[in-house]
């Protein structure tokens, strides 16, 4: 019995002695030193003369270094943002371009393409400026009491998705965001995302439920410290009609300048121009 009283004595010292960094009494080393091994012979375990600092850096080597000594990463690393593919605008997505003839999402002026994945709308955006890209659903084409997405490039280089409500001509942020999975990029000048939004939501004046067919209005610009400005054009495209998300469309729309020689009065000038020099005078 005086063994084992020895025995649990010398563990509860050691104990504090290495969580505490309690140093024993010179009474209590002498009975650690008198006390005996695990055969009977005298014991000569020295009690544990560092403080809790050192055993908590043993400790966090032993658990958060690798074999070869290295810390292991505290993040796994991020995948980096997959371009859109142009390929697959209708057939298993919808897309609406603006810009040139023949442009992408890394030429047009304006780009976006949606598709259904399970209850949510995949959405990718994609604009020529270094601020920001929105779209909005309207029931009219015009401005004003729309529920809008933008993405957002702000001055650290990220780029985030918010949601805004149209007041007018004013885009006013709200607080209840319902974007996930989102992803954002912004490279070549371009600002570039892409995330999901519920394709039913509860009836709110601020929120469409996106199973209903909407004007899209397509608008980008450049932002201050995070915050959007005024579009860069003054009128800004919309889809000349309502957009349904069960019908994948690939949507042209030229820009301004490609939309003046290919109207069909400036065809009919061409023409007749072309006819004029090559007939000569009379």
């Amino acid at each position: 019995m005086v063994w084992l009283r020895g025995l649990l004595q010398m563990s509860v010292l050691l104990f504090h002695s290495r969580w505490w960094g309690v140093e024993p009494s010179p009474t209590e080393e002498g009975t650690l030193r008198s006390g005996h091994g695990e055969h009977g012979e005298p014991g000569h375990q020295e009690p544990h003369k560092d403080s809790y600092s050192t055993f908590a850096s043993e400790f966090l080597e032993s658990r958060y270094l690798s074999d070869d000594g290295y810390p292991f990463p505290t993040a796994p690393p991020v995948d980096p943002f997959a371009k859109i593919k142009v390929s697959d605008c209708g057939v298993t997505k919808g897309c609406i371009r603006y810009g040139k003839p023949g442009c992408d999402a890394e030429t047009c002026e304006y780009f976006l393409s949606y598709r259904r994945i399970g209850t949510d709308v995949e959405y990718e955006m994609s604009a020529d400026t270094d601020g920001w890209v929105a779209v909005g659903f309207s029931s009219d084409k015009k401005m004003g009491g729309d529920d809008v997405m933008g993405c957002v490039h702000d001055d650290n280089g990220r780029v985030r998705i918010h949601h805004f409500y149209n007041v007018g001509q004013w885009a006013k942020e709200i607080k209840r965001n319902p974007a996930r999975d989102e992803e954002g990029i912004f490279e070549n000048n371009r600002v570039t995302c892409r995330f999901k939004r519920p394709l039913y939501v509860p009836r709110e004046e601020t929120l469409v439920d996106l199973h209903l067919s909407w004007y899209y209005l397509f608008a980008w610009g450049p932002a201050i410290q995070g915050s959007i400005t005024r579009h860069d054009i003054d009128s800004p495209p919309v889809s000349d009609r309502m957009i349904s998300i069960y019908k994948y469309e690939d949507i042209f729309m030229p820009c301004t300048a490609y939309q003046t020689f290919s109207s069909p009065l400036c065809l009919l000038l061409i023409v007749a121009l072309t006819f004029y020099l090559l007939m000569g005078t009379p």
